[in-house]
């Protein structure tokens, strides 16, 4: 997660990071004698402070991890550096809390884990070497300590288990957010100008029509040619309107999902043999679902013919449709060149195409058939890995 490209977040944070080193150099300097532990105390309060400092610039995994560690290090050198105060102790089990401010939950799970290996290997000493001679306040109360730790630990888990579902929700928000907007725009400009735009094509269209009967006339100009891109333009503009129209296509009925993708896969057999490419179908018996059949037909034929495009000579398209819980699960898998997250992101916008020619109005309208049924639809891809489109919708029972 990028937290700082916000100048106002970045000038946030290096108040606070100043604070804390302030404290952190304060614990260094005030009655401290410069002897040996001041020098180590020194050095670890100048690594955790160049990685709060440097985070920022760099706002990587890497950089996270070291800062989580020098933490840790920063905390632990202070239990053993200054073994009289028994409130160090309390810090170290707090460490994994540093990670939570990250909202990164591997690196919370590394946290927590490395601070139970050093805490055992801590108490191990403290209960077999030194026997309660530094660490008296910790042996007379081993059990209790132990209780206290793991307690400690149980809390930090479920706050960062909260607050983790809650910036998930959030996120999830946020991008239902995007999709309601652009398609609100989207059905706001088709309103606008998809009629205007048909009436001239649409006279323009027939006089070429009209004038193509002519033999004369046909011979000295290529009229199939520019019907053929006016039809073009007017399939832009049926795009455009299934958008603002949602409702166009009718009565809901509940659809064996088996039956449509079998009806879909057979049309575009022969265009898959094209580029030599198959499609392999396997679907789960008894998968229904509450859909208009034209609609549903129109999402699975974008997105399997999306697929054979994608795909690589001689390459195949995998479809499955299977139940999982109370919903059936449709994957549509590719063999093509895949795609980075950043194109993953734009998917769905209007526009935004991968293709030579494409409008990218087709996949949009993927997205609105798919909300419009309560489902989801998720894409996961790389670089050279193909593409899986996974649909999901509420099961029904028949």
């Amino acid at each position: 997660m990028k937290e700082f490209h916000d100048w106002l977040n970045k000038k946030y944070y290096y108040y606070i990071v100043s604070f804390i080193i302030l404290l952190m150099i304060a614990g260094l300097v005030i009655d401290n004698p410069i002897n040996s532990r001041f020098v180590i105390h020194s050095v670890i309060v100048t690594i955790i402070s160049a990685c709060l400092l440097i985070y920022p610039f760099y706002e990587n995994t890497w950089v996270r991890y070291l800062t989580v560690l020098s933490s840790a290090g920063y905390f632990y050198t202070l239990f053993f550096l200054y073994p009289e105060t028994w409130s160090n102790f309390v810090l170290l089990c707090f460490i994994p809390a540093l990670s939570i401010m990250f909202f990164d939950k591997k690196l919370f799970y590394f946290s927590m884990l490395l601070n139970v290996v050093f805490i055992v290997c801590t108490f191990s000493y403290i209960g077999m070497i030194d026997k309660g001679e530094i660490y008296p306040y910790i042996y007379e109360d081993m059990v209790g300590n132990v209780v206290n730790f793991i307690a400690s630990q149980v809390l930090l888990y479920f706050i960062f288990h909260l607050t983790n579902l809650r910036i998930q929700k959030q996120r999830m928000y946020y991008e239902q957010m995007q999709q309601a907007e652009r398609m609100k725009v989207t059905g706001q400009l088709a309103a606008a100008v998809a009629h205007e735009i048909r009436n001239p094509l649409t006279v323009v269209k027939g006089f070429l029509q009209y004038y193509a009967e002519d033999e004369i006339l046909r011979e000295k100009q290529n009229f199939p040619m520019m019907i053929n891109e006016l039809d073009t333009a007017e399939h832009v503009i049926s795009q455009f309107l299934s958008i603002s129209k949602p409702d166009l296509a009718g009565k809901i009925h509940i659809i064996n999902v088996d039956l449509v993708l079998k009806d879909v896969t057979e049309l575009l057999i022969m265009y898959g043999l094209l580029n030599d490419n198959s499609i392999q179908l396997h679907v789960e018996k008894e998968c229904h679902v509450s859909a208009n059949s034209i609609e549903l037909k129109q999402l699975f034929m974008n997105l399997i013919k999306n697929a054979i495009e994608a795909s690589s000579e001689g390459g195949a398209v995998w479809v499955t449709a299977n139940k999982e819980k109370r919903n059936v699960i449709i994957r549509i898998t590719d063999t093509g060149r895949g795609m980075t997250n950043e194109e993953l992101k734009s998917l769905g916008t209007p526009f935004y195409s991968l293709k030579s020619k494409g409008t990218g109005l087709g996949l949009m309208i993927c997205y609105n058939i798919v909300e419009k049924y309560n489902g989801n639809i998720t894409f996961q891809s790389a670089p050279g890995k193909g593409t899986t489109v996974t649909l999901q919708f509420p099961l029904v029972l028949v």
